[in-house]
């Protein structure tokens, strides 16, 4: 089993230590640097095969994988001058910054492969996108929920701006439930029914012998309550100014640190 060290340790360091532990049997051994000392401590504490390195370079190190999961604008000051010898696999999740600019970083002849792994992670349920295909990071993420390999960097930043829109579903179910309480529901009850209801919902994402369109039109009625809320509100201009969204972020993401 490789020994893993993670550089960064944010809700995506935290979701993929909890999702190397959730399969039980034998997990490996993980590093962890001092960056989110508080988090850092709580899995340490929490795992017995989780140690907390005194620095950055003690990380790379004692692991054989190791992930970048730093803030892109944090990368220089956490990366500058770590040494990085050529048989480490390093991971790099990133966001927005390319191979080109990590390898420019750390000035190592070392595999860099980019990956966008999800916070569904830590239950073994997310897709993670790489680029470029490696076996081993490959088979890291299968066991963590599936990995989608990429044929360039191109179709691996289109992917990353898709997942820049979870934060905007959950401000949707998060207006739903203020629009509900708003009209003299419990603020609890307003929340527990609009979990439930996108819950439930979104299980049937799991057939996928259907489009999303066809799941979409199986749950809509002629003339009924969600035909009305799809044609008055999510309009021809609404998914305009959605894509535009996108393409905006996807210019970012195709920027000067995606080189």
């Amino acid at each position: 089993m490789r020994r893993i060290g993670i550089i960064g340790v944010g809700e995506i360091g935290r979701a993929i230590v909890d999702g190397l532990r959730a399969g039980g049997g034998d997990a490996p051994e993980v590093f962890l640097s001092p960056r989110g000392a508080r988090t850092a401590a709580e899995l340490s504490e929490r795992y017995g095969s989780v140690l907390v390195c005194p620095d950055n370079q003690a990380v790379v190190d004692r692991s054989d994988i190791v992930i970048i999961a730093v803030r892109g604008q944090d990368r220089h000051e956490a990366l500058g001058g770590l040494r990085v010898a050529a048989d480490k696999i390093v991971i790099n999740v990133m966001s927005g910054v390319g191979n080109g600019d990590l390898r420019r970083t750390l000035d190592t002849g070392a595999p860099l492969v980019r990956a966008i792994p999800l916070p569904a992670i830590r239950e073994r349920r997310a897709v993670t996108v790489t680029y470029p295909s490696h076996p081993v990071v490959d088979g890291l993420f299968e066991d963590l929920g599936g990995a989608l390999p990429v044929a360039d960097e191109t179709a691996f930043n289109v992917l990353s701006a898709v997942t820049g829109t979870l934060t905007a579903h959950y401000s949707y179910l998060a207006t739903l439930t203020s629009w509900v309480a708003g009209h003299g529901i419990a603020p609890a009850d307003a929340d527990g029914y609009v979990r439930g209801l996108f819950q439930g919902v979104g299980r049937a994402l799991d057939d996928r012998s259907r489009s999303l369109s066809r799941i979409a039109a199986d749950h809509e009625t002629p003339n009924g309550n969600n035909e009305r809320v799809r044609t008055t509100w999510f309009t021809a201009a609404n998914a305009e100014a959605l894509t535009r969204a996108l393409d905006d972020l996807l210019l970012h993401l195709e920027g000067p640190a995606a080189e």
